[in-house]
């Protein structure tokens, strides 16, 4: 018998998006690792998705996140 039970157990009004099931879930009916939120409405987590892709663009062109030095590579021969 396990002492501690794991239990997905959210809250009314905090919204989720299951990456699993591909749906919108009030208070997180699946686990954390496949989810993405919470979110306050649930226009936002059905919009979770494009959220992400706007964001790992942003990233992506970030040059604070580019640690490769600007120009052409050197040789140190």
């Amino acid at each position: 018998m396990a002492l501690f039970k794991k239990r997905t157990v959210g809250k009314p009004g905090e919204w989720y998006y299951c990456l699993e099931h591909k749906k919108v879930e009030e208070g997180p009916e699946c686990p954390a690792k496949d989810r993405f939120g919470p979110y306050p409405n649930r226009a936002e987590a059905e919009h979770a998705m494009q959220t992400a892709r706007e964001r790992d663009l942003q990233w992506e062109n970030d040059p604070k996140w580019h640690d490769t030095p600007a120009g052409p590579p050197r040789d140190d021969d």
